[in-house]
Protein backbone atom coordinates (compact mmCIF):
# COMPACT_ATOMS: atom_id res chain seq x y z
CA UNK A 1 0.00 0.00 0.00
CA UNK A 2 1.02 3.70 -1.19
CA UNK A 3 2.08 5.53 2.31
CA UNK A 4 0.52 8.70 2.74
CA UNK A 5 2.53 11.99 2.12
CA UNK A 6 2.05 15.41 3.31
CA UNK A 7 0.35 17.54 0.66
CA UNK A 8 1.70 21.38 1.97
CA UNK A 9 4.26 21.63 4.47
CA UNK A 10 4.67 25.37 6.47
CA UNK A 11 8.11 25.34 7.55
CA UNK A 12 8.32 28.14 10.15
CA UNK A 13 10.61 28.88 13.04
CA UNK A 14 12.63 31.90 14.42
CA UNK A 15 15.41 33.03 11.50
CA UNK A 16 18.47 30.89 11.65
CA UNK A 17 17.10 28.02 13.48
CA UNK A 18 17.50 25.64 10.85
CA UNK A 19 15.08 26.20 8.48
CA UNK A 20 16.93 26.20 5.29
CA UNK A 21 19.05 23.11 6.09
CA UNK A 22 16.42 21.13 6.72
CA UNK A 23 15.39 22.13 3.46
CA UNK A 24 18.98 21.27 1.69
CA UNK A 25 18.85 17.57 4.29
CA UNK A 26 15.84 16.84 2.96
CA UNK A 27 17.02 17.48 -0.56
CA UNK A 28 20.05 15.17 0.15
CA UNK A 29 18.01 11.88 -0.02
CA UNK A 30 16.20 10.33 -2.46
CA UNK A 31 12.63 10.72 -3.33
CA UNK A 32 11.84 7.13 -1.86
CA UNK A 33 13.83 8.07 1.05
CA UNK A 34 12.17 11.02 1.69
CA UNK A 35 8.88 9.50 0.80
CA UNK A 36 9.86 6.26 3.62
CA UNK A 37 11.87 8.27 6.30
CA UNK A 38 9.97 11.85 6.30
CA UNK A 39 6.27 11.44 4.66
CA UNK A 40 7.54 14.02 1.75
CA UNK A 41 7.06 13.68 -1.88
CA UNK A 42 9.66 15.63 -3.69
CA UNK A 43 9.12 19.65 -2.57
CA UNK A 44 8.19 22.15 -4.64
CA UNK A 45 9.71 25.20 -2.55
CA UNK A 46 8.12 28.53 -1.92
CA UNK A 47 9.60 31.53 0.50
CA UNK A 48 8.92 34.61 1.27
CA UNK A 49 12.65 36.11 1.93
CA UNK A 50 13.45 36.92 -1.98
CA UNK A 51 10.24 39.26 -1.87
CA UNK A 52 12.00 40.70 1.35
CA UNK A 53 14.97 41.35 0.14
CA UNK A 54 13.79 42.73 -3.07
CA UNK A 55 12.23 45.46 -0.90
CA UNK A 56 15.86 45.94 0.63
CA UNK A 57 17.34 46.42 -2.88
CA UNK A 58 14.72 48.94 -4.18
CA UNK A 59 15.32 50.88 -0.88
CA UNK A 60 18.60 50.85 -1.51
CA UNK A 61 18.43 52.28 -5.28
CA UNK A 62 15.57 54.88 -3.40
CA UNK A 63 18.52 55.96 -1.43
CA UNK A 64 21.14 56.60 -4.29
CA UNK A 65 18.66 58.99 -5.52
CA UNK A 66 18.05 60.67 -3.07
CA UNK A 67 14.39 59.58 -2.58
CA UNK A 68 12.69 58.26 0.74
CA UNK A 69 13.05 54.53 1.68
CA UNK A 70 9.58 53.01 0.39
CA UNK A 71 9.68 49.87 3.30
CA UNK A 72 12.11 49.80 5.93
CA UNK A 73 13.34 52.83 8.14
CA UNK A 74 17.05 52.05 7.31
CA UNK A 75 18.65 48.78 5.86
CA UNK A 76 19.38 47.53 9.16
CA UNK A 77 16.21 48.01 10.61
CA UNK A 78 12.72 46.85 10.38
CA UNK A 79 9.31 47.49 8.31
CA UNK A 80 8.49 50.66 8.23
CA UNK A 81 4.77 49.91 8.28
CA UNK A 82 3.95 46.07 10.33
CA UNK A 83 1.39 45.38 7.80
CA UNK A 84 4.39 44.23 5.30
CA UNK A 85 4.33 41.17 7.13
CA UNK A 86 0.99 40.29 5.51
CA UNK A 87 2.13 41.64 2.24
CA UNK A 88 4.68 38.84 2.00
CA UNK A 89 1.73 36.83 3.01
CA UNK A 90 -0.09 37.56 0.25
CA UNK A 91 2.88 37.29 -2.35
CA UNK A 92 2.77 33.59 -0.66
CA UNK A 93 -0.64 33.00 -1.88
CA UNK A 94 0.10 34.26 -5.21
CA UNK A 95 2.89 31.78 -5.47
CA UNK A 96 0.84 28.90 -4.50
CA UNK A 97 -1.97 29.53 -6.25
CA UNK A 98 0.40 29.80 -9.36
CA UNK A 99 1.34 26.36 -8.47
CA UNK A 100 -2.29 24.94 -9.69
CA UNK A 101 -2.25 27.13 -12.77
CA UNK A 102 -0.88 27.09 -16.38
CA UNK A 103 2.47 28.03 -16.68
CA UNK A 104 3.67 31.17 -15.19
CA UNK A 105 3.86 33.89 -18.12
CA UNK A 106 6.92 35.60 -18.15
CA UNK A 107 6.34 39.30 -18.25
CA UNK A 108 8.33 41.81 -21.10
CA UNK A 109 9.37 43.78 -17.13
CA UNK A 110 10.24 41.78 -14.56
CA UNK A 111 10.95 44.77 -11.94
CA UNK A 112 7.76 46.94 -12.93
CA UNK A 113 5.59 43.21 -12.80
CA UNK A 114 7.26 42.35 -9.52
CA UNK A 115 7.23 45.72 -7.71
CA UNK A 116 3.69 45.71 -9.23
CA UNK A 117 2.99 42.71 -7.36
CA UNK A 118 4.39 44.05 -3.59
CA UNK A 119 2.40 47.26 -4.48
CA UNK A 120 -0.89 45.27 -5.05
CA UNK A 121 -0.39 43.49 -2.20
CA UNK A 122 0.31 45.82 -0.21
CA UNK A 123 -2.74 47.81 -0.82
CA UNK A 124 -5.42 45.13 0.05
CA UNK A 125 -4.09 45.61 3.49
CA UNK A 126 -4.79 49.77 3.39
CA UNK A 127 -1.06 50.52 2.97
CA UNK A 128 -0.75 53.77 0.67
CA UNK A 129 1.27 53.65 -2.69
CA UNK A 130 4.97 53.60 -2.31
CA UNK A 131 6.65 52.84 -5.82
CA UNK A 132 4.19 54.25 -7.63
CA UNK A 133 4.52 57.79 -5.24
CA UNK A 134 7.84 58.44 -6.60
CA UNK A 135 8.55 60.53 -9.37
CA UNK A 136 8.21 58.38 -12.47
CA UNK A 137 11.80 59.35 -13.89
CA UNK A 138 13.12 58.01 -10.36
CA UNK A 139 10.75 54.62 -10.60
CA UNK A 140 11.94 53.86 -14.33
CA UNK A 141 15.74 54.64 -13.22
CA UNK A 142 15.22 51.82 -10.18
CA UNK A 143 12.76 49.16 -12.69
CA UNK A 144 16.08 49.69 -14.87
CA UNK A 145 18.76 49.41 -12.09
CA UNK A 146 16.77 46.32 -10.91
CA UNK A 147 15.49 44.49 -13.93
CA UNK A 148 18.27 41.82 -13.82
CA UNK A 149 17.75 41.13 -10.47
CA UNK A 150 14.37 40.48 -10.68
CA UNK A 151 14.06 38.72 -13.79
CA UNK A 152 16.35 36.14 -12.46
CA UNK A 153 13.92 36.20 -9.32
CA UNK A 154 10.99 35.27 -11.23
CA UNK A 155 13.14 32.64 -13.50
CA UNK A 156 14.21 31.00 -10.17
CA UNK A 157 10.26 31.15 -9.42
CA UNK A 158 9.43 29.63 -12.54
CA UNK A 159 12.20 26.94 -12.73
CA UNK A 160 10.51 25.18 -9.21
CA UNK A 161 7.19 25.56 -10.76
CA UNK A 162 6.88 21.47 -11.96
CA UNK A 163 4.43 20.08 -14.47
CA UNK A 164 2.47 18.07 -12.27
CA UNK A 165 2.03 18.24 -8.39
CA UNK A 166 0.73 14.84 -8.29
CA UNK A 167 2.88 13.29 -5.65
CA UNK A 168 4.10 16.48 -4.50
CA UNK A 169 4.99 18.28 -0.94
CA UNK A 170 4.70 21.86 -1.71
CA UNK A 171 7.12 23.58 1.11
CA UNK A 172 6.14 27.16 2.29
CA UNK A 173 8.85 28.65 4.64
CA UNK A 174 8.77 32.00 6.94
CA UNK A 175 9.52 32.80 10.12
CA UNK A 176 7.24 35.62 12.19
CA UNK A 177 7.66 36.85 15.57
CA UNK A 178 7.31 40.36 18.15
CA UNK A 179 9.57 42.08 20.21
CA UNK A 180 11.72 40.98 22.98
CA UNK A 181 9.93 40.81 25.90
CA UNK A 182 6.34 40.74 24.63
CA UNK A 183 3.07 39.25 25.97
CA UNK A 184 1.29 36.94 24.67
CA UNK A 185 -1.00 37.07 22.21
CA UNK A 186 0.93 39.62 19.70
CA UNK A 187 -0.92 42.06 18.44
CA UNK A 188 -1.85 42.29 14.39
CA UNK A 189 -0.09 42.14 12.27
CA UNK A 190 2.76 40.61 14.18
CA UNK A 191 3.48 36.77 15.37
CA UNK A 192 2.35 34.13 13.35
CA UNK A 193 -1.48 33.82 14.57
CA UNK A 194 -1.69 37.02 12.02
CA UNK A 195 -0.20 35.63 8.85
CA UNK A 196 -1.58 32.36 9.42
CA UNK A 197 -4.98 33.76 9.46
CA UNK A 198 -4.31 35.73 6.06
CA UNK A 199 -3.18 32.31 4.43
CA UNK A 200 -5.59 31.18 1.46
CA UNK A 201 -8.35 28.85 2.42
CA UNK A 202 -7.32 26.50 -0.34
CA UNK A 203 -3.41 26.57 1.88
CA UNK A 204 -5.07 26.19 4.98
CA UNK A 205 -7.04 23.03 4.24
CA UNK A 206 -4.05 21.46 2.63
CA UNK A 207 -1.31 22.11 5.41
CA UNK A 208 0.64 21.11 8.30
CA UNK A 209 3.01 23.06 10.17
CA UNK A 210 6.58 21.48 11.45
CA UNK A 211 7.75 24.70 13.64
CA UNK A 212 11.68 24.09 14.58
CA UNK A 213 11.89 24.73 18.29
CA UNK A 214 14.89 27.13 19.33
CA UNK A 215 15.56 29.99 21.71
CA UNK A 216 15.21 33.74 20.34
CA UNK A 217 19.10 33.75 21.96
CA UNK A 218 20.19 31.18 20.02
CA UNK A 219 18.21 31.89 16.64
CA UNK A 220 20.50 35.11 17.43
CA UNK A 221 23.58 33.41 17.98
CA UNK A 222 23.12 31.10 14.83
CA UNK A 223 21.86 34.64 12.97
CA UNK A 224 25.31 35.96 13.48
CA UNK A 225 27.50 32.94 12.82
CA UNK A 226 25.64 32.38 8.98
CA UNK A 227 26.00 36.00 7.86
CA UNK A 228 27.50 36.23 4.67
CA UNK A 229 27.88 40.03 3.64
CA UNK A 230 29.12 38.95 0.31
CA UNK A 231 25.20 37.53 0.15
CA UNK A 232 22.78 38.82 1.21
CA UNK A 233 20.29 37.61 -0.93
CA UNK A 234 20.86 33.87 -0.42
CA UNK A 235 18.63 31.70 1.73
CA UNK A 236 21.16 29.50 3.57
CA UNK A 237 23.54 33.06 3.87
CA UNK A 238 21.43 35.92 4.61
CA UNK A 239 21.97 37.69 7.72
CA UNK A 240 19.35 39.45 9.84
CA UNK A 241 20.03 43.14 11.27
CA UNK A 242 20.27 43.15 15.37
CA UNK A 243 17.52 45.66 15.60
CA UNK A 244 15.10 43.51 13.35
CA UNK A 245 16.12 40.50 15.29
CA UNK A 246 15.04 41.99 18.68
CA UNK A 247 12.22 44.03 17.36
CA UNK A 248 10.50 41.44 14.77
CA UNK A 249 11.81 38.52 16.08
CA UNK A 250 12.84 39.07 20.14
CA UNK A 251 9.82 36.29 20.86
CA UNK A 252 7.16 34.24 18.68
CA UNK A 253 3.82 32.52 19.82
CA UNK A 254 3.93 29.23 17.62
CA UNK A 255 4.07 27.61 21.65
CA UNK A 256 1.15 29.53 22.56
CA UNK A 257 -1.03 28.89 19.62
CA UNK A 258 -0.49 25.33 20.38
CA UNK A 259 -1.35 25.40 24.10
CA UNK A 260 -4.27 27.31 23.34
CA UNK A 261 -5.59 25.49 20.15
CA UNK A 262 -9.08 23.45 20.99
CA UNK A 263 -7.48 20.11 19.61
CA UNK A 264 -4.75 18.85 20.62
CA UNK A 265 -1.71 19.09 18.16
CA UNK A 266 -2.99 21.45 16.00
CA UNK A 267 -3.15 25.15 15.52
CA UNK A 268 -6.39 26.53 15.42
CA UNK A 269 -6.52 28.98 12.88
CA UNK A 270 -10.30 31.39 12.40
CA UNK A 271 -10.14 32.59 8.75
CA UNK A 272 -12.65 33.05 5.66
CA UNK A 273 -15.38 32.32 7.86
CA UNK A 274 -13.97 29.16 8.89
CA UNK A 275 -12.17 26.75 11.66
CA UNK A 276 -9.27 25.20 10.33
CA UNK A 277 -7.01 22.72 12.70
CA UNK A 278 -3.74 22.48 11.51
CA UNK A 279 -1.76 19.54 12.45
CA UNK A 280 1.13 21.22 14.11
CA UNK A 281 4.70 19.18 15.22
CA UNK A 282 7.81 20.56 16.63
CA UNK A 283 10.88 19.99 16.19
CA UNK A 284 13.42 20.49 19.01
CA UNK A 285 16.39 21.81 17.53
CA UNK A 286 17.24 24.01 20.93
CA UNK A 287 20.64 21.67 21.42
CA UNK A 288 21.72 22.36 18.04
CA UNK A 289 21.20 19.54 15.22
CA UNK A 290 21.08 21.48 12.08
CA UNK A 291 24.51 23.78 11.79
CA UNK A 292 26.07 20.58 10.34
CA UNK A 293 24.66 20.82 7.21
CA UNK A 294 25.59 24.22 5.79
CA UNK A 295 28.98 22.16 4.96
CA UNK A 296 29.78 20.09 1.96
CA UNK A 297 27.97 16.60 2.50
CA UNK A 298 31.32 14.73 2.26
CA UNK A 299 32.12 16.34 5.74
CA UNK A 300 28.89 15.12 7.72
CA UNK A 301 28.89 13.00 10.31
CA UNK A 302 27.07 9.71 10.37
CA UNK A 303 26.30 10.80 13.95
CA UNK A 304 24.95 13.81 12.87
CA UNK A 305 22.77 12.38 9.90
CA UNK A 306 21.13 10.03 12.40
CA UNK A 307 20.35 12.49 15.08
CA UNK A 308 18.86 14.95 12.33
CA UNK A 309 16.72 12.29 10.17
CA UNK A 310 15.24 10.37 13.77
CA UNK A 311 14.08 13.91 14.60
CA UNK A 312 12.59 14.94 11.39
CA UNK A 313 11.63 11.63 10.34
CA UNK A 314 9.72 11.31 14.27
CA UNK A 315 8.08 14.65 13.70
CA UNK A 316 7.49 14.30 10.36
CA UNK A 317 5.39 10.78 10.54
CA UNK A 318 3.32 12.21 14.00
CA UNK A 319 1.74 14.80 11.01
CA UNK A 320 0.49 12.44 8.54
CA UNK A 321 -1.06 10.10 11.50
Amino acid sequence: MERATLDTLLLLALPASGKSEVRKFLASHSDEECRSEFRMGPTVQLDDYPYVHLMRRIDDEAEKLSQPRPFFHAGDRPFKDGRDWLTLIDLLNEDYASLHRPPYARPARAAEHLYGRIEAAASRHGIPPRITALPADVRARLFDTLECECRQAIDDLVAGIPASLQGRTIVIEFARGGPDGSSMPLPDPLGYAASLRRLSPELLSRASILYIWVTPEESRRKNFERTDPNDPGSILNHGVPIEVMMKDYGCDDMAWLIGQSDVPGTVRVEAHGRVFHVPVARFDNRVDRTTFVRGPRDGWKDEQVMALRDGLGSALKGLVS
